[in-house]
């Protein structure tokens, strides 16, 4: 992937510790205790305005490391998506806290049936096990010489954005914004390959204009022909679960928003659509271009 654009940032790595250091000094030396609690952009319209300081100055490379941004969003909005393909365009690791929770409740380690019976109700994981799960993928990660990262599901609480603003500097929060007719839809509609893990989508959500608000269009994302006979649904996508998952997000998650958004970090964006009609638009709003994504739409 060619990037024209990077996003420049003030500090540099040598200013903290690394993450997955203090992370993990954080793991070892809090005491449980500290864990008991736990500007809309319009893509129609200017995409220049209202954007955080941290996309001020661009056209630089960052100094000593690579962009370190966060995404924030609904569950099922489509974070992992989009971060994954701005991962690729900008050449730093996508690490989602959901994946981790995955990955450890496949391991079937110490911690896989406490988290089985969290994720089937629909409550958050405690902030304990989420940065303790963190904290190994990033010791990971700085072993094998990564820079930078773009983190998904984390932090959702204040809490947790606190610990993170104490451990090294986020450039930037992309928090994706979605209606929650589609959002609800897409989450009922989600599939996954159970011999290859690919995912999927079968919802086709066709949403008319209204009351002023406009129409939304976001296609399937249909499975190839070999993994279309081993779709699996995820045990915690049903309409109960995804509700209730909702509920949480309203009560915890959107303080997050107001804590980056009170330091200039935050940049929020209405998903227009699918893939097709969204990820152009971000581009924009990121101030990046993927040339491979041009090649490809004229091809």
């Amino acid at each position: 992937m060619a990037v024209f654009s990077r996003c420049s940032t003030a500090a540099t790595a040598a200013a903290k510790p690394t993450a997955a250091a203090t992370f993990s000094y954080l793991i070892r030396a809090l005491s449980p205790s500290f864990f008991s609690s736990s500007s809309t952009l319009d893509p129609e319209t200017d995409l220049n305005r209202n954007k955080p300081a941290a996309l001020g100055a661009l056209k630089r490379e960052p100094k000593g490391r690579n962009v370190q941004w966060v995404f924030l969003g609904c569950p099922g909005v489509g974070k992992g998506t989009y971060a994954s393909r701005l991962s690729n365009l900008l050449g730093v690791p996508h690490i989602a806290t959901g994946d981790l929770v995955r990955d450890e409740l496949a391991s079937s380690g110490s911690l896989s049936s406490q988290l089985k019976e969290i994720v089937n109700q629909g409550k958050l994981v405690s902030d304990e096990i989420i940065i303790d799960l963190l904290s190994k993928r990033l010791e990971m990660g700085e072993a094998k010489g990564e820079s930078g990262f773009i983190l998904d599901g984390f932090p959702r609480t204040v809490r947790q954005a606190e610990i993170l603003e104490g451990v090294t500097d986020i450039d930037l929060v992309i928090n994706l914004k979605l209606r929650e007719e589609a959002l609800l839809a897409k989450c009922l509609g989600r599939r996954i390959c159970s011999e290859c893990g690919g995912n999927y989508n079968v919802a086709s959500i066709d949403i008319k204009a209204d009351n002023g608000r406009p129409g939304m269009y976001m296609a399937p994302l249909p499975p190839p022909p070999q993994c279309a006979s081993k779709l699996i649904t995820r045990p915690d996508d049903t309409e109960e679960v995804v509700k209730q998952r909702l509920r949480i997000y309203q009560a915890m998650t959107r303080p997050v928003e107001d804590f980056y958004r009170s330091r200039g970090k935050l940049l929020e964006f209405d998903l227009p659509g699918g893939i097709p009609e969204s990820w152009s638009k971000l581009l924009r709003a990121l101030n990046l271009e993927d040339h491979d994504d041009k090649q490809s739409a004229a091809a």
